[in-house]
């Protein structure tokens, strides 16, 4: 009986320790990118200073640490990222990339989620084409 009682108490603190994490996975683009639909077709310099043809406008060197956003495919949003915990070069891994989760708490207000992790998929194999 008291193993039983242990185990209860155990499995509803880990259930409770859970419940503040939120987890989603989608695409890793720039908010601009992703509200004029461009994912895989989104220009590089979006990444640096936020917009197609900035780079005309923008001294050389300069970043601008433009606005992440996670697109996610299941529901159609678009999440902002808070990533001040994470360092860009790490996010740099999953940046134009799709199943790339982002773990961390939602705020619903803001429709952001703070990032604590993040996880990016393997890059693709390597294929040989003989033809």
């Amino acid at each position: 009986m008291k193993k039983l009682l242990l185990l209860a108490a155990v499995l509803t603190a880990g259930l409770f320790a859970s419940e503040g994490t939120f987890e989603k996975e989608g695409f890793l683009t720039t908010e601009a990118c992703a509200k004029q639909g461009a994912f895989k077709d989104c220009y590089l310099e979006n990444f640096v200073c936020g917009a197609d043809g900035c780079y005309l406008t923008t001294e050389s060197g300069v970043n601008k640490n433009t606005q992440l956003v996670l697109f996610s495919h299941k529901d159609g949003e678009i999440y902002k990222l808070d990533t001040s915990a994470l360092k860009r070069s790490v996010l740099d891994a999953g940046v134009s990339r799709n199943a790339v989760s982002i773990v961390g708490e939602f705020d619903a207000s803001t429709n952001t989620i703070v990032a604590s992790e993040f996880k990016a998929p393997p890059p693709p194999k390597k294929s040989f084409f003989k033809g």
